[in-house]
């Protein structure tokens, strides 16, 4: 058996520890929490800001390869609501906090949002900033649409002191945008790149994705040479999620027949990943690429690379704020997550109420093993104490890896663990091999997509 036949098995993206299917929630509480989110920015805010992760669920289109929380609709009149909703959410958080909180970070995710008017933008970006101090090296961004992003859009948020915008090309191949429903050409998304630039943005990143249905080497090396002409700051080259159970097919023109198997993917990530190197690009934890100005290189460089919720990140925050539909807060104590459904979102927040369903509170060994995964997935590498192996979880982990350092995924030196170069493609892997909750409850097939 290959290691890529072993090692291709459901694994989690460990965006955190514990991730989501496994969080306690019968050990959760709401009060609990709110004591710990105070605790978290009395601790946090002065020293390093905190993030907020703003999520806009709506389009226009349903793209038949999201895996993300999106809500589907033409009707424009959604917007001030949500708009009006969110801003209440925030203003739950700061009475909490009770103090005036200290911006570091913010993203803007989807969903669309630039399905949201740049008036409307402004709306929330203002109100958010109206009771906070905008820290000097804030890192603002944003997931645009190449289809919908406008020069308002770009000329609003710039203003604002966004500096990042991301956009999601996934694939320009016009076989493989139309069985996805994700059709737009190279002309638009160029159009789109070069007024980001010209108004003084200066990271642009792009989404592709490896593993959709009808690709082929071919295409996909057509795609990054396109790609290429455009010259990123950062690409995020990230595996196709087919989680059906989960999501179900949806509106879907392709089946199981029409994806590429388990070799062949991964012979699309390589060839990816060998253009990307070519031109000039660094490979950076997992799934992203990046040239060597841009930030997430450095980060990665200097060893200042941090991993949550919102993915990697150049800024290190213990609070994370989560608003919107579906959104997560991290307070580094605890995890919280808000509604799914924006209506029952909307009705929550506007009776004056977290719209929270969801935790997990972090005892001890959680807060241990989540170091020890968030250092193998942003420096490959990570390094325990005598104390560490008091811990029994830590302890069977460290046994585990004895399997992966046999398959030359991993070196075990005494006291740390570090991921060998080939190592890298099975990073979900080898964290895995911590992850005492998960191995508490397998088996894990219908949590999470493929590790390869």
């Amino acid at each position: 058996m290959s290691l890529l036949q072993k090692y291709n098995v459901a694994a989690p993206r460990y965006t955190s520890y514990p991730t989501v299917p496994y969080w306690d929630e019968s050990g959760f509480n709401l009060d609990q929490w709110k004591a710990l989110l105070q605790r978290s920015f009395n601790e946090s805010n002065n020293k390093e800001g905190i993030s907020i992760y703003i999520h806009l669920p709506f389009c226009e289109k349903l793209c038949t390869y999201c895996g993300c929380n999106k809500h589907i609709t033409v009707n424009h009149s959604v917007e001030e609501p949500y708009i009006t909703a969110l801003l209440k959410e925030w203003k739950l958080y700061t009475d909490t906090f009770g103090g005036k909180p200290k911006i570091r970070e913010v993203h803007l995710g989807g969903g669309t949002p630039t399905f949201f008017s740049a008036e409307h933008l402004g709306q929330l970006m203002h109100g958010l900033f109206e009771n906070a101090e905008l820290l000097p090296d804030a890192a603002l961004s944003f997931e645009g649409h190449p289809g919908n992003t406008t020069k308002a859009h770009l000329a609003l948020l710039h203003q604002l002191g966004f500096r990042r915008i991301s956009l999601g090309i996934q694939d320009f191949d016009p076989k493989v945008q139309e069985v996805i429903n994700r059709v737009q050409d190279f002309e638009t998304v160029e159009s789109v790149m070069q007024q980001a630039r010209a108004i003084g943005f200066t990271s642009v990143n792009v989404d592709l994705i490896y593993g959709l249905p009808l690709q082929t080497v071919e295409s996909v090396e057509n795609t990054i040479n396109k790609v290429m002409l455009l010259r990123p700051d950062r690409i995020s080259f990230y595996s196709y999620a087919h989680v059906p159970w989960i999501k179900g097919v949806g509106q879907r023109k392709y089946d199981e027949a029409d994806l590429p198997k388990e070799g062949e993917k991964r012979r699309l990530y390589e060839t990816g990943k060998e253009l990307f190197v070519a031109a000039g690009y660094t490979e950076i934890g997992m799934d992203h690429f990046a040239l060597p100005d841009d930030e997430l290189f450095h980060a990665w460089n200097n060893g200042t690379l941090h991993r949550n919720f919102m993915g990697y990140t150049v800024l290190h925050t213990s609070l994370l704020i989560g608003l919107g539909a579906s959104s997560i807060g991290d307070n580094w104590y605890a995890y919280v997550q808000n509604e799914k459904n924006t209506a029952a979102y909307q009705e929550k927040v506007n009776r004056g109420e977290f719209p929270v369903v969801r935790g997990h509170l972090l005892n001890q060994e959680d807060l241990l093993i989540r170091g020890h995964i968030h250092d193998l997935m942003c420096n490959f590498s990570t390094s325990w104490h005598k104390a560490d192996t008091q811990c029994d979880a830590i302890v069977d982990g460290i046994e585990r890896l004895q399997e992966l350092e046999r398959d030359g995924l991993v070196n075990v030196l005494p006291g740390k663990v570090a991921v060998t170069p080939h190592g890298r493609t099975f990073i979900r892997n080898i964290c895995m091999a911590f992850d005492a909750r998960l191995w508490r409850k397998l088996p894990a097939s219908q949590l999470f997509s493929s590790a390869i």
